[in-house]
């Protein structure tokens, strides 16, 4: 069997035991396995593709092998190359998990730490640079589960959240933003200041203004069992949670949304919803189609 015949069996990897010892005896043989071998355990930060086929290209031509045989192998070589670079490109790229309104989902990041990610919020994080640093970019609210290691890092638009492996809430909604710990330390960093926190303690900025907290007593944040709690905050707040939870409009255009509020409102009926966040301040309310209109008295 001529040299053209064997190279393309070994492509389609039907040779025999004896053509394959043929194959063997080829002058070009070892170039063209050191090639197949790469290709097969390719390791994009170690191997050069592009050199390989150049280097056999030259061996192949200064030998005036003919070329019927080497077109389709070049092929091959080339669509692997270009997907192995597609999916090498591709893992450096940012994870973004978004959950819309009414909805909730649980995040496992790559060292198996997990994140719950509240209705209407999203999620940020790279792979590939992740053993060298974790760190995930947060637009919302967590609760974060995360495996001992190194430095963990949680960056929002308000201050960044640092453990080395802890459980934490991170609460972060225009000008609004609360980290309670519940397991282990927490170091949160807002501007210049660096606080501290040990299960039970919490950090509240609400309009730019740090805000003094108690202690609590509870083992992980409220919105897990699709309760929403609320101490002293404006009613404004509430209704936008309110229209996260239930994936509805809320008009309130003839209330004062400025008065503060303290109660909390379940995830499971809109109905009960809207009476434990109305009936303190005596409002009324109708609903049509998904929106909400909120009236005085």
């Amino acid at each position: 069997m001529n040299k053209e015949d064997l190279i393309k069996k070994w492509l389609d990897n039907s040779l025999s035991p004896e053509e394959l010892e043929a194959f063997k005896k080829l002058e070009d043989y070892a170039a063209l396995t050191k090639l197949s071998n790469h290709l097969k355990f390719f390791k994009p930060e170690a191997y050069a593709t592009d050199k390989e086929l150049e280097t056999v290209m030259g061996k192949i031509k200064a030998q005036n092998t003919p070329t019927s045989w080497f077109k389709p192998f070049l092929r091959i070589a080339a669509i692997l190359f270009l997907s192995f670079s597609i999916y090498y490109f591709a893992s450096g790229l940012d994870t973004t998990i978004h959950t819309l309104a009414a909805s909730k989902t649980l995040v496992e990041l790559p060292d198996h730490s997990s994140v719950n990610l509240n209705a209407g919020s999203s999620l940020v994080y790279n792979k590939r640079a992740w053993d060298d640093h974790r760190e995930v970019t947060l637009d919302g609210e967590a609760f974060f589960k995360v495996a001992k290691g190194s430095k963990f890092d949680v960056v929002t638009s308000a201050g960044t959240v640092s453990v080395m492996g802890t459980q934490f809430n991170v609460k972060e909604r225009d000008s609004y933003f609360e980290v309670i710990c519940y397991e282990g330390l927490v170091k949160v960093s807002h501007e210049t200041q660096e606080t501290y926190l040990r299960p039970g303690d919490s950090f509240l900025i609400l309009d730019g203004k740090i805000i003094a907290t108690e202690k609590t007593q509870d083992l992980g944040p409220s919105w897990l069992n699709n309760t929403s709690n609320f101490k002293s905050v404006p009613l404004q707040m509430v209704l936008d949670e309110l229209e996260r939870q239930f994936n509805v409009t809320v008009n309130a255009s003839s209330v004062d949304t400025s008065k503060l509020f303290t109660g909390s409102f379940t995830h499971d009926n809109l109905e009960t919803a809207l009476k434990s966040v109305t009936l303190p301040f005596h409002l009324s309310y109708s609903i049509s189609n998904n929106t909400i209109t909120l009236k005085r008295g």
